[in-house]
């Protein structure tokens, strides 16, 4: 997990969750959740392991978390 700012100041955390399934491959997918319940589920952004999706959230840039966030809600894909 992750805590970072966007453009705005508003706080947001990128996180990671695994979907029910018995297909393991591209299990894990990038989660961001800001300030009012606001959700972002980037499925398009997947792991194999819970590991491998912490280690490259953690080493993420802010440039780069801010990037994907914004392309989300281009996307119209936030959800309260």
């Amino acid at each position: 997990m992750r805590v970072f700012t966007d453009a705005e100041g508003r706080s947001w955390t990128a996180d990671t969750r695994a979907e029910d399934s018995t297909d393991y491959k591209g299990r894990y997918h990038l989660v961001l959740e800001g300030e009012g319940d606001i959700q972002v589920e980037l499925t398009d952004v997947r792991w194999n392991s819970e590991r491998s999706a912490r280690r490259t959230i953690k080493s993420m840039s802010l440039v780069e978390l801010r990037r994907r966030l914004g392309s989300a809600i281009g996307r119209g894909i936030v959800s309260d």
